[in-house]
């Protein structure tokens, strides 16, 4: 416990930012349902500093009440004192996991296949032809499935499945060099936009070579680390930083773009926070690599004429509402890009009360607190339903998975779609 305490005393000045104000019960989507304390960031930086101080000899239960988090950063966005909470609840994590040990199966997950993004991509194509073994498709809108067997697991989810064929293996184990005069974007694609969601990745490369962009993307991509890091383990999470940073190193381009709101604010914030005392040569690469990363629909907002390809007669419009999320809006000020880019698709967008409240995902926290996750959840499906749009578009592929099952439990025909989805689509539709 004492070196525990000396280890965890690091964070002590970031911790006395903290005055205790409160402004985070305001803002937390989980205190609004447990209306516990220990849940609400205030009460984990107690929790924290009773470590450093030898308060509490219950490490385990301060871990616990650490991982009951989302890490929205709906707290940190709100708080008047600028409390960087979610890189002291991951500092935390990961002190507290090294004192006490990883679970077996997190070690073989995260050291064993996350570690070997190679490794990684294979066996998950090869889980993916099975899955009809476990899963039952539903007749839906958001093609989700039902696990066949009452796992307490999976017995009331509606799953987003494995693709086929995942996005990395169109790549052919070769680097995408796609060609074009303008700007050389490269393509940072995420586990879940790549295995689950890969027409997201094909329709940013639609868009981008619409607008004439040079493409590179680099085959055998990792994760960009935050379910280990999540998780406490800050030594796959360094690992993947840098299999990612020698990939990203073999070309120069002007643009990192991800379709994934968790990807960028991983690569933007924590890539270089976290790793800010190490390795000085991979501080500076991981830097310049921040600097790069946008948002694709910042990227296409800012930098491209939406209207460039669109036709401007008045066609049929699908209303469209769309969800902020957590990570890309309170994260990285980005909310305004996703939706010009579907008004610039030629459908309606109609706002949804509380677009930007946490649709209640938060990785892991779906896993280990399914029925909080599903109560947060459903509120936003509720608001989504009131526009009574026949497209929810988002920013995040997580998100998406939350949503879809949101929506199939309410047996809603609304469709969840990424805005570059919804904008290529209508580019293709306008080439005819």
């Amino acid at each position: 416990m004492k070196q525990l305490a000396l280890d965890v005393k690091a964070l002590k000045d970031k911790l006395a930012v903290c005055t205790r104000c409160g402004m985070c019960q305001a803002n937390c989507p989980l205190f609004a349902q447990t209306h516990q304390e220990a849940d609400v960031s205030r009460g984990k930086l107690v929790l924290i500093q009773g470590l450093i101080d030898q308060m509490f000899d219950d490490p385990k239960g301060v871990n616990l009440r650490l991982q009951r988090c989302l890490l929205c950063g709906s707290c940190a966005h709100g708080c008047p004192s600028s409390v960087n909470t979610i890189e002291i609840f991951l500092k935390a994590r990961a002190i507290i996991t090294q004192y006490l040990g990883m679970p077996f199966s997190k070690k073989m997950i995260f050291k064993k296949l996350l570690c070997h993004p190679e490794t990684f991509n294979d066996i998950m194509g090869m889980v993916a032809p099975f899955q009809k073994l476990f899963f039952k498709k539903e007749q839906n809108s958001q093609g989700t499935s039902c696990a066949r067997i009452a796992s307490p697991l999976l017995r009331h989810r509606h799953i987003v499945p494995l693709k086929a064929t995942a996005f990395n293996k169109t790549l052919k184990n070769s680097d995408y060099q796609g060609k074009g005069n303008g700007i050389k974007v490269a393509f940072f694609v995420g586990c879940l936009i790549d295995k689950a969601f890969p027409n997201i990745a094909h329709s940013v490369i639609d868009v981008l070579e619409h607008f004439n962009a040079r493409v590179f993307i680099p085959s055998n991509q990792g994760c960009c680390g935050i379910p280990a890091l999540a998780s406490g383990d800050g030594q796959t999470f360094e690992t993947l930083v840098k299999t990612n940073v020698s990939l990203f190193s073999k070309e120069k381009f002007d643009y990192l773009v991800t379709a994934c709101a968790t990807c960028s604010s991983t690569i933007i914030n924590l890539w270089p926070s976290l790793l800010k005392n190490g390795d000085k040569k991979l501080l500076g690469q991981v830097e310049d690599l921040a600097q790069k990363t946008v948002d694709i629909s910042w990227l296409l907002e800012k930098r491209f004429d939406l209207s460039l390809g669109m036709s401007k007669e008045g066609g049929s419009k699908e209303v469209i509402t769309y969800h902020d999320p957590c990570h890309l809006k309170k994260s990285l000020g980005v909310f305004n890009e996703p939706r010009q880019v579907i008004l610039a698709s030629g459908n309606e967008l109609k706002e949804m009360k509380e677009s930007d409240t946490c649709c209640g995902m938060g990785g892991s926290f779906n896993f280990d607190h399914y029925d909080l996750s599903s109560q947060i959840g459903l509120k936003k499906a509720k608001n989504i339903m009131d526009t009574k749009c026949s497209i929810v578009a988002t920013s995040c592929p997580a998100c998406m998975m939350q949503i879809s099952d949101m929506l199939a439990k309410q047996r809603q025909p609304i469709q969840v779609k990424h805005p570059v989805e919804i904008y290529a689509k209508a580019l293709k539709a306008n080439s005819k």
